[in-house]
């Protein structure tokens, strides 16, 4: 990849982060789009809340710019207590990423890459099967609809403008600065509390934070990505027995795990109001990334074990740092 001026909106995030740090090695001309300065991001513009942006300063921050790596968003949220949960997606996810993709085209920018999420797929492939790029999307969420619909609102925005729209659809990332319920599963194999999803027998794609920020630079340059949608995965599919255990042997802990009847943890789940949750862990979601091999000859740049093993090492030096404390 050439060199190039990108803007990164939610430079400070988790993967923002990440993809910076991998921009900025290769030689590439950064610039962090951040609600306010002080972030420690290289080249910070304080362009406020993306929602009412301070549009002088994203237009600057634009202008000169060969490309755009739109991360920022409202993220998922298991139980959301908006009275109108879509309204709020919409308006961050649909209404201001489309804001900034017009704004992008309106001063020169070439590409745009949006990093939607799996779940505007479906929740769920039962039986073996997995989902690929041809699939009719099937989002079941408010945050699934809000990306869908910003997916569409680009593709609008490429069809009049001629801006380079790229989509990437992730399953659940995971890799050092890890959140949510990734990084809650680790807390309980770090504490050995034994596990009663033994005899879960499912297969779930993952995405690397280092595969998929690889593959994000990948969608910058290759000319075969431009108005393309992909799925990206490790490429190595995993049950949650699976991966406890390969969870467990980087932190250097004994995967605890007795077999406990799937139907009946799903029943339970049900009644705690844990549906979702449960589901994730028990249920099924395989992706076919065979079309980024085809089209781009991407390929993942790092195995589930060698990101597990750096995702441990960081778990267990942020433990040691806030201890020391």
């Amino acid at each position: 990849m050439s060199e190039r001026t990108v803007l990164v909106t939610g430079a400070t995030g988790f993967v923002g982060r990440a993809l910076v740090s991998v921009l900025s090695s290769r030689g590439h001309v950064v610039r962090s789009a951040v609600r306010r300065c002080g972030s420690g991001a290289p080249n910070e513009v304080a362009v406020g809340d993306l929602q009412a942006p301070n549009r002088d300063s994203l237009k600057d921050a634009l202008a000169g710019s060969d490309a755009v790596v739109h991360l920022a968003a409202r993220v998922h949220v298991m139980s959301d207590s908006e009275d109108d949960p879509l309204a709020v997606y919409r308006a961050v996810n649909v209404v201001a990423t489309e804001s900034v993709a017009r704004m992008a085209a309106e001063v020169g920018v070439e590409r745009f890459v949006f990093l939607s999420s799996i779940k505007v797929n479906g929740e769920g492939t039962p039986g073996g099967t997995a989902f690929t790029e041809r699939d009719k999307p099937a989002p079941q969420d408010a945050y699934a609809v809000s990306k869908h619909e910003a997916e569409r609102a680009l593709h609008q925005v490429a069809q009049e403008t001629g801006l380079q729209v790229v989509i990437v659809r992730p399953p659940l990332v995971y890799g050092p600065g890890v959140r949510a319920n990734f990084l809650r599963l680790m807390n309980m194999v770090a504490r050995c509390l034994p596990l009663p999803l033994g005899a879960v027998d499912n297969r779930r794609s993952l995405v690397g934070l280092t595969n998929l920020v690889d593959f994000l630079v990948t969608c910058l340059d290759h000319p075969m990505a431009v108005g393309e949608t992909f799925l990206v995965s490790d490429g190595e599919d995993l049950s949650t027995p699976e991966l406890i255990g390969r969870i467990a042997g980087a932190m250097g802990r004994p995967a605890r795990l007795f077999p406990f009847p799937p139907g009946w943890l799903q029943a339970g789940g049900r009644l705690l109001g844990l549906e979702a949750t449960v589901e994730r862990l028990c249920g099924s979601l395989q992706v076919d990334i065979g079309k980024a091999r085809g089209v781009l000859g991407w390929q993942p740049v790092s195995s589930v074990d060698e990101e597990l093993a750096r995702t441990a090492d960081w778990y267990i030096q942020s433990r040691s740092d806030r201890r020391g404390r």
